[in-house]
């Protein structure tokens, strides 16, 4: 997928989720901005089952509003009910994105962040995986990107500006 193409507003792409080399998913999105380094989609929940998390539930219905960037180790997806109700912030430490005029790809480094609707609650997630991966040994460069992004999304959370990327 070639960079440095800007997306079309109210244009359809793909959304490609890729973790070790393989998709991990892939859903279609619409683009609602692209300022050529800071792209916004809208998607639904892309999976026909509901996921409880235990601290959210992720359902049919669903809507996420997804931010990636071009020069950011992460992406951050406000997520609502079908009725419109923020149920919070979903976020993933990824490589920055590649754009192209047919979507969107990042590469999940399996480090992950919640926070809540009511900024209550903020959970780092999945360091455990990440340890696991061997990134750390393969790629101790974006390991330290990775840590960093991580420590980056909770500072922007506990200030009250996930929703403002």
């Amino acid at each position: 997928m070639a960079t440095g193409a800007v997306l079309s507003v109210g244009g359809e792409v793909h959304v490609t989720l890729v973790k070790a080399g393989r998709t991990k998913v892939r859903y279609p999105a619409t683009v609602v901005h692209d300022d050529g380094v800071h792209a916004v989609v809208r998607a639904l929940w892309a999976r026909p089952t509901a996921r409880d998390f235990g601290f959210v539930r992720f359902e049919p219905g669903d809507v996420f509003t997804e931010h990636y960037w071009r020069d950011r180790w992460y992406a951050v997806k406000e997520v609502r009910a079908g009725d419109g109700t923020v149920k919070g912030w979903y976020c993933d430490v990824t490589r920055p994105a590649e754009i192209g005029p047919d979507g969107i790809a990042v590469e999940d480094l399996d480090l992950d962040l919640w926070q809540s609707a009511d900024g209550a609650t903020v959970l780092r997630l999945d360091e455990d995986e990440f340890a696991q991966s061997g990134i750390e040994h393969r790629d101790p460069a974006a390991a330290a990107r990775a840590r960093q992004a991580l420590d980056t999304l909770e500072d922007l959370a506990r200030a009250g500006r996930l929703d403002t990327p």
